[in-house]
């Protein structure tokens, strides 16, 4: 009995470990791209672009479904559309908005696919060698496209774009001292800050997000 509390309280002790590995890391990328503004951007683009050409190269060689490859690359062009304004954003915008339908839209369609029971699994091949219909791709292969081809440029925009317009227009945002704050470096914030109001009412001092990183 005593083993299996010591078991729920390593599971829960790792799973909070993790998630501060991971908003330590999202602070830290964001921080980043808001020093590189200009060098973000241009990865990003080229990202994007890199991205729409995979899903063509997907149709044409490797037979996948034409409307879901349609609706991915519609959903790339429409990153493209944000990357106008980058890194500043307005949440309420067009282009925001459908940004963020059509990354949840993409995800769907394709986990969709993949988890379609009328097409078998690719360990098939291993009790029947001879079989020649279709199959779903490997699981390394799938994890990679949606790690590429569909989480990545939502996951990057997310760390990358602004929340705020504290900044002049005119002033060069590789160089200016008051920079623009991520937008996920903002809810990274606004979630310690609640925590910390939390932990301070239970006679508690927390430092801020920054110091724990550095």
């Amino acid at each position: 009995m005593i083993l299996q509390l010591l078991s729920y309280v390593g599971i829960l002790g790792g799973l909070i470990a993790l998630v501060l590995t991971i908003a330590a890391g999202l602070y830290y990328l964001s921080e980043q791209v808001e020093v590189h503004t200009v060098l973000a951007k241009r990865v990003l683009v080229r990202v994007i672009i890199a991205i729409i050409a995979t899903h063509v190269l997907l149709v044409l060689l490797d037979g996948m479904p034409i409307m879901r490859s349609l609706f991915s690359l519609g959903v790339n062009v429409v990153y493209l559309q944000t990357m106008k304004r980058f890194p500043s954003v307005e949440i309420a915008g067009p282009a925001f908005i459908l940004s963020c339908v059509g990354a949840i839209g993409s995800h769907f369609l394709w986990f969709s696919y993949f988890s379609d029971d009328a097409i078998p699994p690719h360990s098939i091949l291993n009790e029947y060698p001879d079989y020649r219909g279709q199959t779903h791709p490997p699981f390394r292969e799938i994890a990679s496209f949606f790690g590429l081809l569909v989480w990545l440029v939502p996951f990057s925009l997310f760390i990358s774009l602004s929340a705020n317009d504290n900044v002049l227009p005119t002033v060069n945002p590789e160089t200016a001292s008051h920079r623009r704050k991520g937008l996920a470096r903002q809810v990274i914030e606004d979630a310690w800050h609640r925590i910390a109001q939390a932990a301070r009412a239970c006679g508690i001092d927390m430092s801020s997000p920054k110091d724990v990183i550095v």
